[in-house]
């Protein structure tokens, strides 16, 4: 049977556009990634990913959704998060003030993400980060 499994191994999930979405995705990610060593970063990557597409698009609408597409390979697992756009602006990481209570999910990711690409427009963005695993023959960030 194993001649007939791929690698990487890729999951989707569809989360409909509201806030406790992020904790069932986090959950998910985490079920999935069980004893990885990069299940803790890729847990906290979807939750950044989907909040910002909750409240940076009109996925966070009354009948918005997002997508979480998780892909694992002896190397790397990669996270990516399509939205549904309605947002001119490109995704970009801000300086935030030290008493701010938002901005920093996207320089978060940055600094846990081995690669970060976004890809898209105003109609819907796909923002995809890349962890590398410390597995043996891996390369670091």
């Amino acid at each position: 049977m194993d001649e007939y499994m791929s690698s990487p191994r890729v999951w989707g999930l569809m989360c409909p556009g509201s806030l406790e979405e992020v904790t069932r995705a986090r959950h998910w990610t985490r079920d999935i990634l069980s004893g990885h060593p990069c299940a803790d970063d890729a847990e906290l990557i979807v939750g950044e990913l989907g909040a910002n597409a909750l409240v940076h698009t009109t996925s966070g609408g009354d009948t918005g959704s997002f997508h979480i597409t998780l892909s694992l390979s002896p190397q790397a697992v990669t996270v990516s998060v399509t939205d549904a756009g309605g947002h001119p602006d490109q995704p970009q990481a801000t300086q935030a003030a030290e008493d701010d209570t938002h901005g920093r999910g996207l320089s978060i990711v940055m600094t846990l993400a081995c690669r970060l690409n976004i890809t898209g427009n105003q109609h819907g963005r796909t923002v995809t980060a890349e962890l590398h695993s410390p597995a043996e023959g891996a390369t670091a960030c």
